[in-house]
């Protein structure tokens, strides 16, 4: 087994890229996405797409079956802590018991940051009701050790604006989130390209949440294995440990004492 396998709400997960399945040309190319990706957590919106809610209409389940993938309903669309809430409640019905949930209440249409009094208010309302919440939150260490303390078992704070592609704009602060987190602490929302996904990782990230940055580019499926390698390769990276900063090279890679050949004085 894996070593380093992610771990979320005690079940164990090799990939540590989560990808939603919105903005699609149609549900082939979501599949083949998520292949290429080879994500194993996907993000389903349950207010926009069906999943069983709208009987005898293509439901994405039969592309992406519950048996093969793990669906991670989210609430895109919603402002409150009650849309939020009722919501994910109608998500677990569909999904015959599932727990495992991903909440976002967002602030307003125009930037999507959250709204976070209403996102600790939906969070403790959901984790009393017996969810695993996954939670989309603001870069901020107090904000997210409060999520954590309501028992949330992972947090996912944005690098930037949902759908901006600005890739990470803090990155001190989510230093700050996954230096005090006791639980997965994942990007999500403004990765633009595979560099922003290894920046992440390499920060110490256990994984990175994209839709757009997948699904907008020119070659969605091979953006897909691009972020697939990024975030392996981010991860790779901070498990080794990079080499510290220098202003100067002191220890030259090719030094001029002790060559083969040097006669020593």
């Amino acid at each position: 087994m894996n070593s380093d396998s992610l771990v979320i709400a005690g079940r164990t997960y090799h990939s540590r890229l989560l990808v939603g399945t919105g903005k699609y040309r149609d549900f082939a190319q979501t599949r083949a996405a998520i292949e290429a990706s080879g994500a194993e957590i996907i993000t389903v919106a349950i207010r926009r797409t069906n999943i069983g809610q709208e009987p005898g209409q293509p439901s994405l389940l039969d592309v992406l079956p519950p048996t093969q993938f793990t669906i991670l309903p989210n609430t895109a669309g919603c402002y409150t802590a009650e849309e939020a809430v009722r919501t994910l409640r109608l998500g677990r019905e569909l999904l015959d018991g599932h727990a495992l949930t991903k909440l976002e209440v967002l602030g307003d249409p125009r930037t999507l940051f959250p709204n976070m009094p209403e996102t600790l208010k939906a969070a403790a309302t959901l984790v009393k009701d017996g969810f695993q919440v996954m939670v989309y939150c603001s870069d901020d260490p107090i904000q997210a050790r409060m999520l954590e303390d309501i028992g949330c078992v992972a947090v996912m704070p944005l690098a930037s604006l949902i759908g901006s592609g600005m890739g990470i704009l803090n990155p001190w602060n989510l230093k700050l989130i996954i230096e005090q987190s006791k639980v997965p602490v994942l990007v999500d929302a403004g990765v633009g390209t595979a560099s922003d996904a290894a920046i992440a990782m390499e920060l110490g990230c256990d994984g990175v949440l994209m839709n757009t940055a997948i699904a907008g580019a020119q070659d969605p499926l091979l953006m897909a294995g691009a972020m697939k390698k990024a975030v392996e390769a981010g991860r790779e990276a901070y498990r080794a440990g990079r080499m510290p900063k220098k202003h100067y090279a002191a220890t030259p890679s090719s030094p001029g004492a002790g060559m083969i050949g040097q006669v020593a004085t």
